[in-house]
């Protein structure tokens, strides 16, 4: 099978969607070779501290990451996010998009 890494993951950080463990989710990938894991949880990343904390736990034999973390969130897009109020003909329509951060950069904007 050729590399895989889930780069779309909730944990239990996702409310009502997702019950993953974090040091559990990512015992798993290690056990299963992935070179990476992203968590991307709805709408907050309160995970992340816990999600690179448990990666340090976990480093090969030359002290590289067994398993790299990515670090993500899935955003609600709106049209209009001041709208407070919808009629059956004007909807509350809301879109999901992943966002991956690719440094620390990524994650402080």
């Amino acid at each position: 099978m050729p590399d895989f890494s889930h780069l779309h993951v909730h944990t239990q950080f996702s409310l009502l969607d997702g019950a993953a463990d974090i040091s559990k989710l990512y015992k798993k990938a290690a056990a299963d070779g992935m070179k990476a894991l992203a968590i991307t949880d709805h709408g907050n990343m309160f995970g992340a501290f816990s999600f690179v904390a448990e990666a340090y736990k976990h480093k090969n034999e030359d002290g590289s990451l067994k398993v790299k973390p990515i670090v993500g969130c899935e955003f609600y897009v709106v049209e209009d996010r001041h709208k407070k109020t919808f009629t059956k003909e004007q909807k509350d329509e809301r879109y999901h998009q992943v966002l991956l951060a690719k440094n620390k950069t990524g994650i402080r904007t």
